[in-house]
């Protein structure tokens, strides 16, 4: 693993010991990247599940403010800090090594606007997409800001996430991402 493109292209990622987490493929990152960017002007970004922290340093080195990294396993929360001092990026970066619906709800009383959502949780654990409908609900995506949803190709996801609505969807090998952007409004009448 590496880091695709950005202000820290080319710089190597750790990927985390073990088989508890199912790091994204440069390929597929590279792909996704493309769909969504490839790169922004600022923002806030939330890597749920972050794993090794792949998909949130991909997001700061392609121009993104902030990321937050939420993990619950300490192998995973030591590979993010090693990975994000490897790429000079910790002072753009918060690590919370918390479950995932609670850091749901701490975003809703930082009242955070939240431009760029990863939500990758492990395979089996299909019920953590919901946590995207939660925070959609909760008012904590930004008007212009996107949710990537990385799953097995077994998972059929929601069409629609409250407001945000499925825009792309493709398919690398047992991979799909899904790519939700906010509903256009209809004009009136």
């Amino acid at each position: 693993m590496r880091v695709i493109s950005g202000s820290r292209k080319g710089l190597p990622l750790k990927a985390v010991p073990g088989t508890n987490t199912r790091p994204t493929t440069d390929k597929v990152k590279e792909s996704i990247f493309n769909m969504i960017g490839p790169y922004f002007d600022g923002g806030i970004a939330v890597d749920l599940f972050a794993g090794s922290g792949n998909l949130g340093i991909e997001s700061l080195s392609r121009g993104i403010d902030l990321c937050i990294f939420i993990e619950k396993d300490q192998k995973a929360i030591q590979t993010i800090n090693e990975n994000l001092k490897k790429c000079r990026l910790e002072d753009l970066s918060e690590i919370y090594r918390i479950d995932a619906a609670r850091a749901v709800k701490a975003f809703e009383k930082r009242e955070l606007k939240i431009e760029l959502l990863f939500v990758d949780p492990p395979y089996n654990k299909t019920a953590f997409y919901d946590l995207a409908q939660k925070i959609v609900e909760v008012g904590c995506m930004s008007d212009t800001g996107i949710i990537v949803c990385e799953h097995d190709k077994t998972v059929d996801l929601a069409a629609d996430f409250d407001t945000f609505t499925l825009a792309r969807r493709e398919t690398y090998g047992g991979t799909i991402i899904s790519i939700y952007r906010k509903r256009l409004e209809e004009e009136g009448n």
